[in-house]
């Protein structure tokens, strides 16, 4: 995995040394991680952005924020991710890649913590729970 560390690697060390608030983007093959300080990036796409990608690319990245307490894990699935045509099944795949690809990122940079879905990002979860229907 290439992981960039924005604006630099010390900065952003020295923020996982200090355990300060990070941000990351994952990309969805687990290829390319981008990670910062979340006072220097401020949100995902920004720092997309700041790292030569486009905002628009924001839907082929799982997003992140974390710290040693945990990560929370900003659950937005994208309506053509992997075309699958069932909502409901290409919400699990979203789920079960997203835990394996950021796992594997957290691990990575050495932070064994827990990956969290925020209650306002749960509502997908009806989804995977509902009929198959084509969106």
């Amino acid at each position: 995995m290439n992981i960039i560390k924005y604006p630099c690697e010390e900065a952003v060390n020295s923020a996982i040394s200090t355990d300060e608030p990070l941000l990351a983007v994952i990309s969805f093959d687990g290829k390319t991680a981008i990670i910062s300080q979340i006072d220097e990036a401020v949100e995902h796409h920004i720092l997309l952005m700041k790292n030569g990608f486009k905002d628009t690319d924001i839907d082929k990245f799982f997003r992140i924020v974390f710290d040693q307490s945990g990560a929370d894990w900003t659950f937005i699935c994208p309506p053509d991710y992997k075309n699958i045509p069932y909502k409901s099944k290409r919400i699990e795949a979203f789920y079960k890649d997203g835990f394996s690809v950021i796992s594997d990122f957290l691990h990575s940079i050495g932070y064994i913590v827990g990956i969290n879905i925020p209650k306002r990002y749960r509502r997908h979860f009806d989804v995977m729970n509902s009929d198959n229907t084509i969106e």
